[in-house]
C-alpha cells in the first residue's frame, strides 16, 4: 500500500507542476487562451489527491490527518476546476483570470509545504 500511495504523489505533484507550467507557458503569449490540460492536470490531481487521504490511516496508522488543511487544499482546487471549466471554451482568458488561477495554485503548494 505504502508503493501506491508514493506512487499517487509523485502523479499528485506531477499535475500540480503541470497546472503551474501551462499557465507559466502563456506568459508572453496575446491574447492568452486556457489549456485545456489545466484541466485535465486539474482533475488528475484531485483523484489522485483522494486516493492519498482515502489511503491514509493504512499507509500512516500513527498519525492522525489534519481535515482542515485537505478540506482548504479541496476548496482550492474546485475553484480552479470551476474558473477553469468557465473559461476554456473563451477564445481569450482575461490576465485578471489567468493570474488568479496562478496565485490559487500557487496558494495550495504554499499550504500543502508550509502547514503541517
Amino acid at each position: 500500500m505504502s508503493t501506491i500511495n508514493t506512487i499517487t504523489y509523485v502523479v499528485h505533484i506531477l499535475c500540480v507542476i503541470a497546472i503551474l507550467s501551462l499557465l507559466a507557458h502563456q506568459w508572453n503569449k496575446n491574447p492568452r487562451k486556457l489549456n485545456p490540460g489545466v484541466l485535465h492536470a486539474g482533475l488528475t490531481a484531485l483523484i489522485a489527491g483522494l486516493a492519498m487521504v482515502g489511503m491514509f490511516t493504512t499507509v500512516h496508522p500513527d498519525e492522525v490527518l489534519n481535515h482542515t488543511k485537505i478540506g482548504i487544499k479541496l476548496l482550492v482546487l474546485i475553484t480552479i476546476l470551476i474558473i477553469g471549466y468557465r473559461n476554456v471554451k473563451k477564445p481569450v482568458l482575461a490576465t485578471n483570470i489567468w493570474l488568479l488561477l496562478i496565485g490559487l495554485t500557487t496558494t495550495n503548494v504554499l499550504i500543502a509545504s508550509f502547514w503541517h
